[in-house]
């Protein structure tokens, strides 16, 4: 097994694209909370895939409803019409918050957020584009005209033009004086997550709605990574009872399938014919696994689960009082810990001892375990980051 492991892992690497910095792991299956690799040690799994496996790896709902319609019919373009689409329409109009009730189905956060923007350029006649300081929201040219760090959207500056601007992220003052009447959209998350898992305050949220509806603006809110149960309701704009104009998708929507979904508000009206389009987008595969995975989540109580077992893990970590820790902070099962250090280290003695998690920038550790995770698994990962940090 491992002489062809290092012969695959040569040929992944001779012909990979080098965009990703690849660990020294070759993971082959999944079930609930846990992967395991090619030498059949497993690992707590608290990336969730970046996030994707809200209700773990190979749930055997979700995995029943992909193999049933692989076998009935994967593709049907959005120029047919087709019941598993129409269902996941129904279903997400009934849980999205206030009057949201179009949608654009497609097969990535990432084409979400490039969605929103058309959406909000076509439907206000406007191109000035607000978003914040750290903020990340794909590496599309379009998202990526969103996305604060320079060392992804400065090589691509020349496409964009300067119809974007960076704000400081719960700074009110500075949101007051950027939003006009020329503003097409004001873009944030609510929890900043690439930029460090930094909550949003709750009265700026409320702020940025009502600026946005003083100037005409569309509040767009990014739910990519936050959205769906993760942080501890079915969106976590909800906590702040804010309502958006456009709510971007994608991640868990689907159990690991591929897709994205822009979402607003049903007063504001169509799309013109022939604006947008993806030929994958809205396929049956990826709605049925949708509809599966928000019954999973629904039926489970998966919400509920992960504002509980985040809460507990965050005083936990918060409890170790670490001298290389300096804040533990984030909401729901969207946990960060800022480090006094790099955290690629620490990334790489969590590896070794069984769990895997995610960076977010230089110094932060990042937590996105599935929703499904127990509180016993919580504590070994507790464990092994305190382990982690004392070597």
């Amino acid at each position: 097994m491992q002489e062809i492991d290092r012969s695959l892992r040569q040929t992944e690497a001779a012909h990979t694209s080098g965009a990703y910095f690849k660990r020294p792991l070759t993971l082959v299956r999944g079930a609930g909370t846990r992967v395991w690799d090619d030498s059949g040690r497993s690992y707590l799994d608290a990336t969730s895939g970046q996030g994707v496996a809200l209700t773990g790896h190979a749930h055997p709902v979700v995995s029943a409803a992909i193999a049933k319609q692989a076998g009935e019919l994967v593709t049907s373009p959005e120029i047919f019409f087709n019941e598993h689409r129409a269902l996941l329409y129904e279903r997400l109009t009934d849980l999205t918050p206030g009057d949201i009730g179009r949608f654009f189905l497609c097969n990535s956060g990432a084409e979400a957020m490039e969605g929103a923007l058309k959406v909000a350029m076509l439907l206000t006649g406007r191109n000035k584009v607000l978003a914040t300081r750290n903020a990340f929201h794909g590496r599309t040219l379009g998202a990526l005209a969103l996305t604060w760090n320079p060392k992804y959207r400065q090589p691509f500056d020349a496409w964009h033009g300067d119809q974007v601007q960076h704000l400081a992220f719960n700074d009110l003052e500075a949101a007051r004086a950027a939003i006009d009447d020329d503003t097409a959209a004001a873009v944030v998350e609510v929890v900043q997550g690439e930029g460090g898992v930094r909550p949003a305050d709750a009265a700026w949220l409320r702020d940025l709605r009502q600026l946005c509806d003083d100037h005409g603006a569309l509040l767009v809110i990014d739910e990519i990574q936050t959205g769906l149960g993760r942080c501890g309701s079915w969106f976590a704009c909800q906590q702040a009872d804010v309502v958006p104009d456009i709510l971007a998708l994608g991640k868990g929507l689907a159990g690991g399938v591929p897709i994205g979904a822009v979402c607003w508000r049903t007063s504001l009206g169509n799309l013109p014919a022939g604006s947008h389009g993806s030929t994958f987008g809205g396929n049956p595969l990826a709605c049925a696994a949708a509809l599966a995975t928000l019954a999973v989540i629904e039926d489970e109580q998966l919400p509920q689960r992960a504002a509980q077992l985040g809460n507990w893990i965050m005083s936990e970590l918060a409890g170790l009082q670490h001298p290389s820790v300096r804040e533990v902070r984030g909401l729901g099962l969207l946990v960060g810990m800022q480090l006094r250090g790099r955290v690629t280290p620490v990334l790489m003695r969590l590896q070794d001892r069984g769990v895997l998690a995610l960076p977010a920038g230089f110094n932060v550790l990042r937590l996105l375990p599935p929703l499904i995770i127990s509180e016993g698994e919580l504590k070994e990962i507790v464990v092994a980051i305190r382990e982690s940090l004392d070597d």
